[in-house]
């Protein structure tokens, strides 16, 4: 497949059809110049997990992506006067008020993942998808990327976008396991169980064990040895959501049983199991989820590229990460903004297409990859295992309180600028993302 149309400055294939690939083919789609074909291995658009919280970086980064219309009309956000608590945060055998993290207008901004797609989905101009196409392989020249999908079609651009997710093809492409070992996904100790309660039950249970009601619906976070468990609402409130972690420190590099898979079905009992002692509040969410899921929490190395010749891996592709700062779909939309920026640029073409995918690299390698460390040391801060923190509350406090900001402040026009510092392009006037069309 190649493009036929001598208008086109610039012929896109992006690979996978999650949150952070249909963000840049809905960018890049209202850009002049560009033909863009998006290529999802499921036949139909469609999202695993449960609730997604975005960090005010995250949601900065879906306004300037065009989105922001799209996401406030599926959005939750923390009841008066509750609105700028990002997290409380809670002793486990007690439920104790240890400290709250604030992000000022934005909060705890969070939505489930697969209303999320479908919100931003609609934004994707009809003809850009193809689905059932499951890459497989990819092989480049001087003139093109070529991907090879399982059903033995092939996709041809100028270059090719890995939006493919931890397992990513793309990312064998760019760097070949038989040349560099030791970067592919590895599990991080982490095991999560995962489980949704409609409010108003959770409300009742809470009450019912003496517990809060308040803590149903203001997003929590429940700290103690090796584990930590969260809850916040989605669903416009209606569906409250809940991750409990359980961290195998028994070892310095724990390994997963032979064959055992990413999701499992497992039974309430072993759930609560693994908190046995923890407060009345923890007692009432894990006896609200009969049927929990536990998930196997795999991350990826710092990688030292995302790019070859005219191919890159972005989103979960490039920098997979556990969730403990919220931030893996933060870092995707990053992406999508960001590379949308430059190939958007009129000075971005067939010939100059590779210079602007390395000028992106550039800008973003070194933060996401910190995001990536953060994330993980996160988990460690939240278990009492911090470097330097333990189970001292006082340094714990400290260390919530302050931890995200360089996180949250973060601003991707400032990346989409350096980049194009670094190529060159200051002076060219067609650097914006353009914005979504009016009606």
């Amino acid at each position: 497949m190649v493009s036929d149309n001598h208008d086109t400055r610039l012929f896109i294939g992006i690979v996978g059809g999650g949150i952070g690939g249909v963000a840049l083919a809905v960018a890049l789609s209202r850009a002049p110049g560009l033909e863009v074909r998006l290529f999802e291995a499921a036949e139909q658009f469609s999202e695993i997990g449960a609730g997604v919280s975005f960090g005010p970086n995250a949601v900065r980064a879906i306004t300037l992506l065009g989105l922001e219309a799209s996401y406030r009309r599926i959005a939750d956000a923390s009841p008066a006067p509750f609105e700028d608590v990002w997290f409380e945060w809670r002793r486990w055998h007690d439920d104790a008020y240890l400290t709250a993290t604030l992000a000022p207008g934005c909060g705890q901004s969070s939505v489930h993942r697969a209303d999320f797609l479908e919100a931003i989905v609609e934004n994707l101009p009809e003809g850009i998808a193809r689905f059932g196409k499951r890459c497989v392989a990819v092989e480049q020249d001087g003139e093109g990327a070529t991907a090879h999908f399982a059903d033995g079609s092939t996709f041809t651009g100028d270059i090719l976008i890995g939006f493919d997710g931890i397992k990513s093809a793309v990312r064998d492409h760019v760097l070949p396991p038989e040349q560099h070992e030791g970067l592919g996904p590895f599990w991080s100790g982490t095991y999560a169980y995962r489980g949704m309660i409609p409010t108003a039950q959770l409300e009742a249970a809470m009450e019912a064990r003496g517990a809060d009601t308040h803590l149903a619906r203001v997003p929590q976070m429940y700290l103690g040895p090796d584990r930590h468990l969260l809850t916040f609402p989605v669903k416009q409130s209606e569906l409250v959501n809940v991750v409990a972690f359980f961290t195998d420190r028994s070892t310095p590099a724990p390994r997963l049983p032979e064959g055992e898979a990413w999701v499992n079905a497992v039974t309430q009992e072993e759930m609560q199991g693994v908190f046995d002692g923890w407060g009345a509040a923890t007692q009432a969410i894990l006896a609200c989820i009969p049927e929990p899921t536990r998930w196997v929490l795999h991350e990826l190395p710092e990688l030292p590229r995302y790019r070859r010749g005219r191919v890159l891996v972005v989103g979960d592709a490039a920098h997979a990460m556990v969730p403990h700062q919220g931030a893996g779909a933060g870092q995707a939309l990053e992406d999508a903004y960001v590379l949308a920026g430059l190939l958007s640029d009129a000075a971005c073409d067939r010939h100059s297409a590779e210079q602007a995918l390395a000028a992106f690299e550039a800008v973003r390698h070194t933060r996401t990859c910190k995001v990536q460390r953060t994330s993980h040391e996160a988990g460690e801060v939240y278990e009492f295992a911090g470097v330097g923190i333990g189970a001292d509350e006082t340094r714990l406090i400290e260390n919530l309180e302050t931890r995200y900001d360089w996180l949250w402040h973060h601003h991707p026009q400032d990346d989409v600028a350096e980049a194009r510092r670094r190529l060159g392009w200051e002076e060219h006037a067609g650097s914006r993302v353009p914005e979504a069309r009016r009606a």
